[in-house]
């Protein structure tokens, strides 16, 4: 008997039986729609992260001041004054895979315009910060060298401190008090949101020449961190070795002894991020895999079932010259028409899922075709491994002892 005549009457025996059918299919369906809006939910959780970590600057290395030991106990990472300005210039001039660096101080305050206010951090830096971040200006334009030289009261202010202290006044060329000091906004920058690496508000920050912060606000001569951009992603972590052994050096720490700063690579966070959220993706998929698992053994139990009730129906076909092949084959294909029709229906199951899951509860899912194919596959190893048992032992039926079966 040919393939095709085995299927028209497959497709007609469970025609025959519509109700428990669709009943069958159902596991199959939730199973694979379920390991498709999992999988997805996972992929864009671990997309979103990335672009988080990404957000905050291409190939970034933190190099930050250090925790200190007094008396026997140990201050926290930020304690140490020895990180300054001609570090930053070291790390750019002396380290071959940095391709810039920016010095930072900061401190916080209350910011006030007209009659409003906000309590925001002010960062102290150079031009070559807004560079090493990639972060580009809404409006207006990024303070200069000149103005670090001088020591302008300028300031680039984040979408946050827009929207609480300008509302809907043009921001530009207004004059905001920090400190008491009168300062001019040159520029807004482009809304970046929260930070996966740091957790904080990345646009609730001012940035105003390091020179201005030092000299007029702080009164410090050492700086908090230098952000450093690395050439590529792949000299990030050459570049992060060049950094700790300039600074070793330049601060004179013996070997054996602790550093006085952190080098933090941002690449190190990502792949962390990556390998937590490829964790997470195959948890929820094997959480929905089962559903799969339930759906097989439901296709083996209507199958056993069907096999029972069309004991005299085999036995007429052996009697009439089918083999143990083509019973088998005609049982097996049952089955597997059953698990893949489930698993058609379970991918529009399952791509539904996650528009709902997009469009009501604005969870960020990525469809992969990879989980698609990986599931419409699996429901068919299903239709068959647990077409199996029930195909075999149809094809095993003795055809006189099947003919008597009442």
């Amino acid at each position: 008997m040919d393939f095709v005549s085995i299927l028209k009457i497959a497709w007609r025996a469970l025609a025959r039986n519509k109700m428990r059918s669709i009943l069958t299919m159902l596991g199959i369906i939730i199973g694979v729609g379920a390991v498709i809006a999992m999988v997805g939910l996972g992929q864009g959780a671990q997309q979103q992260v990335q672009q988080q970590i990404a957000s905050m600057g291409t190939n970034l290395i933190f190099v930050g001041a250090g925790s200190m030991n007094r008396g026997g106990m140990h201050i926290g990472w930020g304690a140490t004054k020895t990180l300054v300005y001609g570090d930053a210039v070291a790390i750019t001039r002396e380290c071959p895979s940095v391709a810039a660096a920016a010095p930072i101080d900061m401190t916080q305050k209350q910011i006030v315009f007209s009659g409003d206010n906000w309590y925001t951090t002010i960062n102290g830096t150079e031009p070559q910060y807004f560079d090493v971040r990639s972060w580009p200006l809404a409006e207006g334009a990024p303070f200069s060298q000149a103005d670090v030289e001088s020591a302008a009261n300028v300031a680039v202010i984040g979408e946050t401190v827009r929207k609480n202290l300008f509302g809907a006044v043009d921001p530009l060329g207004q004059t905001i008090r920090i400190a008491q000091l009168p300062f001019k906004v040159v520029g807004v920058l482009v809304q970046k949101g929260q930070s996966a690496a740091m957790g904080n508000d990345q646009d609730d920050n001012i940035y105003i020449p390091i020179t201005t912060l030092q000299k007029k606000i702080n009164g410090n001569t050492w700086l908090r961190m230098i952000m450093v951009s690395a050439k590529t992603k792949e000299d990030s972590y050459a570049a992060q070795q060049q950094i700790t052994s300039l600074l070793r050096d330049r601060h004179r720490i013996r070997a054996g002894t602790d550093d006085d700063f952190f080098v933090r690579n941002l690449a190190d966070v990502a792949e962390v991020a990556d390998q937590a959220g490829a964790v997470m993706t195959m948890l929820l998929a094997s959480i929905a895999g089962v559903s799969l698992i339930v759906g097989g053994i439901g296709i083996m139990n209507i199958m056993l079932v069907s096999v029972t009730e069309r004991t005299r129906e085999i036995g007429i076909r052996m009697a009439i010259g089918a083999t143990e092949e083509d019973v088998q084959s005609q049982f097996l294909i049952e089955a597997v028409v059953l698990s893949c029709m489930g698993g058609a229906i379970g991918i529009l199951f399952g791509i539904g899922s996650a528009l709902i899951l997009t469009n009501v509860l604005n969870w960020r899912v990525s469809i992969s075709i990879a989980a698609i194919v990986t599931a419409v596959v699996f429901s068919m190893a299903i239709g068959i491994f647990f077409g199996f048992y029930p195909a075999r032992k149809a094809a095993r039926l003795d055809p006189i002892e099947a003919l008597r079966y009442e």
